[in-house]
């Protein structure tokens, strides 16, 4: 379909399907929502691409692809097929399309210019009204993405700011296209030099968001250099509730998702939803007049909690309820994704993510209403650090919780890249459509979705966590209880088999569970044990699940379990010495942290005595559990646990010149925005390494280290990326992926470490070359950040490698990076760096190739 026949075809469908226009609400709770970014999902009208604006480029990702409404209808079969009962798109009204200040597009949506009109690029209104249309005919719903806090980039403040005098320092950004202002009224007074713009009041006219720590900022500022509309306006709150009720009645839309939700006071959302103004009500009423009673409408709130904390997730909360009552039916889960991506792609303790699972149902609001995603358009995709069997993982678990769960277009097709075209003629795409129902992928998406929805207690359910490791990667278990019906859900997260032991499932003796659904295949059945209790020996990357079928069995007796006598003292060594006795005299295995790879294999004496040494070697510092598992009569010792201490000691440090943050050859700038200005956040000062037994932290010291964009690892406008070429290896790579640069000194690496703000992915050096990242790695060092001293640290855990890092060579870069490494021109740009062609040395900033002794 192409040209104007399917912008006629749209048409045409939207006009016959009128009477679909408005359908009842569904319940939520069994939805299944997929995400896609309307600009790179599908062309479906060639014709509206390119608006003229030198806005259009589909080799450019700051650009516009050429995705439409049109795209989005005629790929809807695609989406039944998988499984998805609601398509929630981006924002298709008129924007701002080029920011030249940024040199980047608005190809997403975000940058309001008229809240009540479809833009061009995506079509006209009867495509809109064909895609609401279509759905409906298919049983499936409307979910549309709005902004509420601000409008494009159409001014900033440049220099002194006055809170009194706005019109001091204001400046229009002379780079907007198409338009300069917004041509919706109020949003279109929007100069504060004149007086008759400052009464109206449409805007706070303020500068961007320079502490997020200050709730005024936060609330009152420009997030991102976008004009912060004055929401506690009643102009401004009628002109949004008029704007976006028109969509519901209009089109047809079933639920909103309202963008930065977090910078606008949660109080005005009261009166968004719930107004009874005659000419503009508020969107809940307006849904109610076209019989949909159960609208939703949910909340972004970006913030990612570190491990066991909830400050974010209570903040996320607020937006939910109050104390005058509730507010937004739900909000997106950032902090379950995080200990998600935690847990799959990291591998860290499933602890973390068994106490995230645990606060949903204490947490405010109806948790099943709550929408919960692996990938989004404002993260980097999960296989862009992790790898496939993590996120097959990730998903399972996402569709076995309560809560909407969203799959972000692409997911289903293996992609890498946040936001590539689906499309051959999009940017990213390889030169290739990506709508493969027989991709591997989709296939699997397509079997959890019907698990999902073939078993009502998943999204029905409360979940009780049953198991989990507090020392690592390894088995996680969770039993979903909906009344009577039951389901118990197990995963190994890491890359070696793991023994679950005795787990508390909570239920009858004798309980028979049926085997519904496993990554590797369908699991046998099971018989809960006399002690309500299983154990569970999971293969890496497992995932099974299992429902209560209602009938019984006679539960198993297992022979005594091995005893193990309390070990004494803490493991300073690699190695704990461990005794007891084994009544059963059968020989059995002693597991530390369920890790199966590296367990003892113990036989007893013929009087049942027994004495091993479990070596420790490779363990990180901290608390640990060891127990004996005899396989052969199913019985598991009660566990003992131990701690492992280690001391730190200095191997490596190197000062590095101050101020040569400049690139290769001296020329390198900055890039242009405020934030930038006056700092040296890629000026590398100091390295410095120390190791504990086998674990290693490098500590780097940096000319400034900045944390402006409130990010989760504690600073931000660096990428710091880490290359290890192990010793007496002379295989590794020597390309330095995506900074179109190799390793100096002929080193060759074979792992890699980039760390970000956001972000942290550990790979090693197989299938790299210039344009791909390697191996994405389960486990990935921890990284703290110290302002004060401006340090960042990363902890490698012992044996991440499975191999030592004695006599190791060490190399360290940085740039920055957001979704990919920061772009590099000539001149240099808001967010982009200068200085050089875009092919060159992606590389500000760099140690020497650093020689670690040898020490075994």
């Amino acid at each position: 379909m192409s040209g104007s026949p399917a912008l006629a075809a749209c048409g045409e469908r939207a006009d016959a399907g009128r009477a679909l226009r408005h359908v009842p609400s569904p319940d939520w709770r069994a939805q299944v929502v997929y995400f896609a970014v309307i600009d790179r999902f599908d062309d479906g009208d060639v014709s509206n691409s390119d608006q003229g604006a030198g806005e259009f480029d589909p080799a450019d990702p700051a650009k516009y692809s050429g995705g439409d409404l049109c795209g989005l209808t005629r790929r809807l079969d695609y989406l039944r097929e998988l499984g998805a009962t609601a398509l929630w798109i981006t924002p298709p009204v008129a924007h701002q399309w080029w920011n030249a200040r940024v040199h980047y597009g608005g190809y997403h949506g975000y940058w309001g210019q008229d809240f009540r009109k479809v833009d061009a690029h995506f079509g006209t209104l009867a495509d809109y009204r064909a895609l609401a249309t279509q759905l409906h005919a298919r049983g499936m719903y409307l979910v549309q993405d709005i902004v509420v806090n601000h409008v494009g980039d159409y001014f900033q403040y440049d220099g002194a700011w006055d809170i009194a005098h706005p019109e001091r320092g204001y400046a229009p950004n002379a780079g907007s296209r198409p338009t300069a202002r917004p041509t919706q009224w109020p949003f279109s007074r929007n100069d504060a030099r004149r007086a008759r713009d400052r009464r109206l009041g449409a805007y706070h006219w303020t500068p961007e968001i320079a502490d997020f720590d200050d709730a005024t900022q936060v609330r009152d500022f420009q997030l991102a250099g976008l004009d912060d509309l004055n929401t506690e306006n009643p102009r401004v709150r009628t002109a949004l509730r008029k704007s976006y009720g028109d969509w519901i009645r209009e089109v047809g839309v079933d639920a909103f998702r309202i963008d930065t939700a977090f910078y606008v006071p949660p109080d005005f959302f009261r009166d968004f939803l719930y107004a009874d103004e005659r000419a503009a009500p508020g969107v809940l009423r307006v849904a109610a007049e076209t019989g949909r009673e159960r609208f939703h409408v949910f909340g972004e709130g970006f913030g990612l909690d570190r491990p066991f904390e909830d400050t974010q997730a209570r903040r996320i909360d607020g937006y939910v309820g109050d104390a005058d009552g509730p507010l937004l039916p739900g909000m997106l889960d950032f902090p379950l994704y995080a200990s998600a991506l935690d847990a799959f792609a990291r591998g860290r303790a499933t602890a973390e993510l068994g106490w995230r699972i645990r606060s949903l149902a204490q947490r405010r609001g109806d948790p099943h209403l709550q929408p919960r995603f692996i990938d989004n358009h404002d993260v980097d995709r999960f296989l862009a650090g992790g790898s496939e069997a993590g996120l097959r993982q990730s998903l399972l678990m996402l569709f076995t919780l309560p809560g909407i769960p969203v799959v972000y277009y692409g997911t289903e097709q293996g992609f890498t890249v946040q936001r590539a075209a689906m499309f051959a003629r999009g940017v990213d795409s390889g030169g290739r459509g990506h709508f493969d129902t027989n991709a591997p992928l989709y296939r699997y998406l397509r079997d959890v979705i019907a698990l999902r929805r073939g078993n009502a207690v998943l999204w029905r359910g409360l979940p009780t966590v049953v198991f989990e490791n507090a020392a690592g990667a390894g088995g996680i278990a969770y039993r979903m209880d909906d009344g009577d019906e039951h389901a118990v859900i197990a995963m190994n997260t890491a890359d070696a088999s793991s023994l679950l032991d005795a787990i508390d499932t909570g239920l009858p003796a004798g309980t028979r569970l049926r085997g519904v659904f496993g990554i590797h295949g369908v699991p046998p059945d099971l018989v809960v044990g006399a002690d309500g209790r299983i154990t569970l020996a999971l293969p890496a990357r497992a995932g099974n699940v299992w429902r209560v079928d209602g009938s019984a069995a006679s539960p198993s007796h297992a022979a005594p379990p091995p005893e193990i006598a309390p070990p004494g003292g803490d493991a300073a060594g690699d190695a704990l010495a461990l005794h007891g006795i084994a009544r059963s005299g059968t020989p059995f295995a002693l597991v530390v942290d369920g890790d199966l790879a590296h367990a003892t294999r113990v036989t007893p004496a013929r009087d049942g005595t027994w004495r091993a040494q479990v070596d420790t070697a490779h363990l990180a510092e901290g608390n640990h559990r060891v127990l004996a598992w005899d396989a052969e009569n199913g019985s598991v010792s009660a566990a003992r646990t131990f701690r492992i201490a280690r001391a730190w000691e200095t191997v490596l440090d190197i000062d590095d010149a101050a101020g040569d943050d400049h690139g290769p050859d001296g020329r390198y700038r900055y890039p242009t925005d405020a934030s930038w200005r006056g700092v040296h956040p890629l000026d590398l000062r100091r390295v410095r390494v120390a190791r504990a037994g086998e674990a290693l932290r490098i500590e780097a010291t940096m000319g400034d280290l900045l944390a402006a964009w409130n990010p989760p690892n504690g600073f931000d406008h660096l990428a710091l990326t880490v290359f290890v070429q192990l010793a007496g290896r002379t295989d590794g790579e020597r390309v330095m992926p995506l900074q179109f640069a190799e390793l100096p000194d002929g080193m060759r690496w074979h792992y890699r470490l980039r760390v970000n703000g956001w972000s942290g992915a550990w790979f090693g050096s197989d299938d790299a070359d210039a344009m791909r990242e390697g191996t994405p790695l389960s486990s990935s060092p921890a990284v703290q950040a110290d302002r004060a001293r401006h340090t960042l640290s990363l902890t490698i855990p012992a044996n991440l490698f499975g191999a030592s890092l004695s006599g190791a060579r060490l190399y360290l870069a940085t740039w920055d990076y957001d979704g990919g490494y920061r772009p590099l021109a000539p001149d240099a740009a808001s967010f982009g760096f200068g200085g050089a062609a875009a092919d060159a040395p992606r590389v500000m900033d760099d140690s020497a190739v650093l020689q670690l002794p040898r020490w075994r």
